[in-house]
């Protein structure tokens, strides 16, 4: 055994003044306490405590030992007490990364719901569209909105992200309202700067995939920004449900060609590969698939 161990075993001895009841208290045979007792001393080059068959006592050495190794036994037992609680009470900074408009249209709104479940939390959350490297940069979690989430990390999958291509009634009356893909080309299509795929829509077209080259006189990294922009009239834009939906259920905005939009994103929770999964995280994640179901709110008609 390491030293703490034959330290705790030497406390305990003295504390239950004998061999015997040490043992019992520890679990441990007669002998295997007597042997550590007897390592421990060979180790410091002392004897620590003398033996009779009638009582057990401390030398002076031991009782100068005692004082000490029983403070840092205590200690020790202190800090795996709190290791343990700290195993399965959600507590600590939570450090949070999500993109820019779930986080404020969607995510801000239930922060304060599982803040004040979790008082022992503190959380960091950091919005932005990029793709930040959570381990790199110290996050616990992100939200992911996209086809396919990195292999090195955890998800857990929350909501469908439904792609939605739509314009305002204005500017459907004012600019003809387009019936196939090919028909884009002679709009104003607002783009998204963060777009994987550039200035090309990928839709569905009459005889499968097509990638068409849209153009426009507003781009973007923000999706309110251009769901703003398309609710005035100015023109037509690919965005997620999630900011257009309340646009779809007022009548601000109309749903264009929805069966020649492929739906290939999701939301999802991602989280580093950790050997144990710390409480706040999974609590947060939990809280999210709460909050963030198959079936969103913000697809609701």
């Amino acid at each position: 055994m390491d030293n703490l161990s034959e330290m705790a075993v030497f406390a305990k001895v003295v504390q239950q003044r004998g061999f015997t009841a040490a043992a019992q208290a520890l679990g441990l045979s007669k002998s295997a306490v007597s042997k550590q007792i007897g390592r421990l001393e060979d180790r410091l080059g002392a004897r620590l405590l003398n033996r009779t068959t009638r009582k057990l006592s401390l030398t002076e050495v031991g009782a100068v030992f005692y004082e000490r190794c029983a403070r840092i036994v205590e200690e020790a037992q202190t800090a795996a007490d709190e290791v343990s609680n700290l195993a399965t009470v959600p507590r600590g900074r939570l450090r949070v990364n999500a993109p820019m408009t779930f986080g404020t249209l969607h995510l801000g709104p239930v922060i304060a719901d599982f803040l004040a479940a979790h008082d022992q939390i503190d959380m960091d959350l950091v919005m932005d569209d990029r793709f930040a490297d959570l381990v790199e940069e110290g996050f616990d979690v992100a939200i992911r909105i996209a086809a396919l989430v990195d292999s090195s990390l955890i998800v857990r999958r929350l909501s469908p992200s439904r792609a939605v291509l739509c314009a305002a009634p204005d500017y459907l009356q004012r600019h003809g309202r387009p019936e196939k893909p090919e028909d884009l080309r002679q709009h104003n299509c607002f783009g998204y700067l963060y777009r994987a795929s550039g200035a090309d829509w990928s839709l569905n077209g009459a005889k499968g995939p097509v990638s068409i080259p849209v153009r426009g006189n507003l781009r973007a990294n923000n999706g309110e920004v251009l769901r703003d922009a398309a609710m005035a009239g100015a023109g037509i834009v690919a965005l997620p449900s999630f900011i257009v939906g309340e646009g779809l259920r007022t009548g601000a905005l109309v749903d264009l060609m929805p069966e020649c939009v492929p739906q290939t994103h999701a939301i999802y929770a991602a989280y580093p590969h950790r050997r144990h999964l710390t409480p706040k995280v999974r609590a947060f994640v939990d809280f999210l698939a709460t909050r963030f179901t198959p079936e969103p709110y913000w697809d609701i008609p």
